[in-house]
């Protein structure tokens, strides 16, 4: 999906603007909270029925406006993201994660991870193919003008909002990528802990054997 085509799709049809806080009604279309509120005032004054104004679907009463919550961060996510920027700086020989310069890969260098490893514990072997590992600032391959934002647990896979729309993702679960990624670190931290006291353990063996 170009990103004009993109625009059209996160665009409320009243003001053809990007969403502003986004509502669905019950017949599931969306519009920004002020336009169509708008609109309802407007129909209450020529007492009609409340409805839809794209699909012209009636309600008995004027519906509730439900915030869309996934759709009003896809809307702020393409609002922060120019086109045909993307991921730059160094990458990481390791993991092939992009890398701030000056610092360490949080992914692969433990101490970035706010927690103690025993002496002489090295860092955790990085799964170069988890998803998480790939940080923000990076483009999608599919789509070279779009930022990888989310993560699809369900392909195990790193999509933009084009892939979630209108790509190999439709209709599929996903989560933020900066979400997706403290969860995996999270239970990097857990695992670490566990194994420390067992590090210890095999340590004070080898010791032991090499002292014979």
């Amino acid at each position: 999906m170009a990103a004009a085509d993109l625009r059209d799709e996160l665009s409320c049809s009243l003001c053809r603007e990007i969403y502003t806080d986004p509502v669905t009604l019950p017949c599931g279309h969306n519009y920004c909270r002020g336009c169509i509120g708008g609109t309802g005032g407007e129909q209450g004054e020529r007492r009609e029925e409340p409805s839809c104004p794209e699909c012209r679907q009636t309600f008995t009463h004027r519906p509730e406006l439900k915030k869309n919550v996934t759709l009003s961060k896809i809307c702020q996510g393409f609002r922060s993201t120019p086109p045909g920027q993307g991921g730059a700086g160094n990458i990481c020989p390791t993991c092939d994660s992009p890398v701030a310069a000056g610092t360490s890969c949080q992914n692969c260098d433990p101490s970035q991870w706010g927690i103690n490893l025993p002496v002489g514990s090295g860092p955790a072997e990085p799964a170069p193919t988890d998803p998480t590992n790939s940080p923000r600032n990076r483009t999608c391959p599919a789509h070279p003008q779009m930022e990888l934002e989310y993560y699809c647990p369900q392909d195990g896979a790193c999509v933009c909002v084009s892939c979630w729309l209108e790509g190999d993702h439709v209709g599929h679960r996903v989560e933020l990528l900066s979400e997706a990624s403290e969860k995996k670190k999270e239970t990097l931290r857990k695992d670490l802990v566990e194994l420390s006291p067992k590090t210890k353990l095999i340590e004070g063996i080898i010791q032991g054997i090499q002292e014979r």
